[in-house]
């Protein structure tokens, strides 16, 4: 297959599940809901418009113009992918397939069903890919490796795929900055980078960084229509366990009846909880950040007005070019 060819296929791919039909979507979603409850309906919605916009041929042909694919090489490239969110290893997918090499990829038993899904699709646009996309227990045929896991299965898979090419991906989360200026709309904008995906996603925002002596109360408010959080059992079993850990422990905390905010010097927050720390100044504020930076997946502000962050309401609609961790994963396997 040419490069070309590859582009059409995966173009088509998002012309189909743009038009899936309602029965479709919900034959869809009962199955991968079977296997992960985390998975309902919004959901899979918000994963599916995701890929939808990756797969734009406008938006793969400006990403791809910039390597050189036309004299790759192929190689076996094994993938271990997450499973905290619908179909969180679509880019993996897509990377390895559009520029050239083969896929072994190891699931998540989070996800199974919809990446499956996903490969059975575009092999029937292009048959072609049947050969290339393999689904494995075991990745002793890889030539090189892309992995995404915790901080502690990372130095396992460090230490095991030490000679062979490799991208091992961390814990990540997000952050969001507050200046004391936003109105309720960037608020709502905010809570979407929050809530969506339960909170589930390195994408999503995990703890604010507020001016000293900051108020809450405007926040709560503008939040209030997220309310409908709750009616995802999980979630508010989880809301309930951390009310009452804190309860427990006696710690300061404001509760809405559906968020909990916490002060803390951690960044990943459990479920239903955000963490927050202030910042007397601009530079104080600078110190901070930098010195997570390698923790941070994305930072969000009001109109992306402090340097290098994204706007309040985009951090779950990465471009096709915003590789996760900040690297470059088609420079690596352009290279191998």
């Amino acid at each position: 297959m040419t490069l070309p060819e590859r582009i059409a296929a995966f173009v088509s791919l998002g012309e189909e599940l743009k038009n899936l039909t309602p029965e479709q979507k919900l034959q869809i979603r009962e199955r991968a809901g079977n296997g992960n409850p985390w998975f309902d309906e919004r959901n899979i919605t918000n994963a599916f418009n995701g890929i939808i916009y990756l797969l734009d041929k406008e938006n793969l042909e400006d990403w791809l113009f910039v390597y050189d694919l036309e004299n790759i090489t192929p190689k076996n490239v094994g993938v271990i992918m997450a499973g905290n969110i619908p179909m969180v290893g679509f880019h993996d997918f897509l990377t390895v397939l559009i520029s050239g090499h083969y896929l072994y990829a190891k699931l998540s038993s989070e996800d199974t069903f919809l990446m499956k899904m996903l490969a059975e699709r575009l092999v029937k646009i292009e048959p072609r890919f049947a050969e290339r996309i393999q689904f494995v227990a075991l990745l002793k045929e890889a030539d090189a490796i892309i992995a995404t896991g915790s901080d502690n299965t990372a130095r396992y898979f460090e230490y095991y795929f030490s000679k062979k090419p490799h991208i091992i991906r961390k814990n990540r989360t997000s952050l969001g900055i507050l200046s004391g200026n936003e109105t309720p709309e960037d608020f709502r904008a905010l809570g979407e980078d929050i809530f969506t995906y339960y909170g589930l996603g390195c994408r999503n925002v995990s703890k604010l960084l507020v001016p000293e002596n900051y108020s809450f109360t405007g926040f709560y408010e503008a939040i209030e229509p997220f309310k409908y959080i709750l009616d995802h059992n999980k979630y508010q079993n989880n809301y309930d366990y951390n009310k009452s850990i804190l309860l427990v422990n006696r710690a300061p905390h404001l509760d809405n009846g559906f968020l909990l905010l916490s002060e803390s010097d951690q960044l990943v927050s459990p479920i239903s909880v955000l963490f927050y720390g202030t910042y007397a100044n601009a530079d104080d504020l600078k110190n901070q950040l930098v010195a997570v930076k390698d923790k941070t997946q994305a930072v969000v502000s009001v109109g992306a007005w402090y340097p290098n962050s994204i706007a309040f309401g985009q951090a779950q609609c990465p471009a096709v070019w915003d590789y996760a961790d900040g690297v470059d994963t088609l420079a690596f396997l352009s290279k191998l």
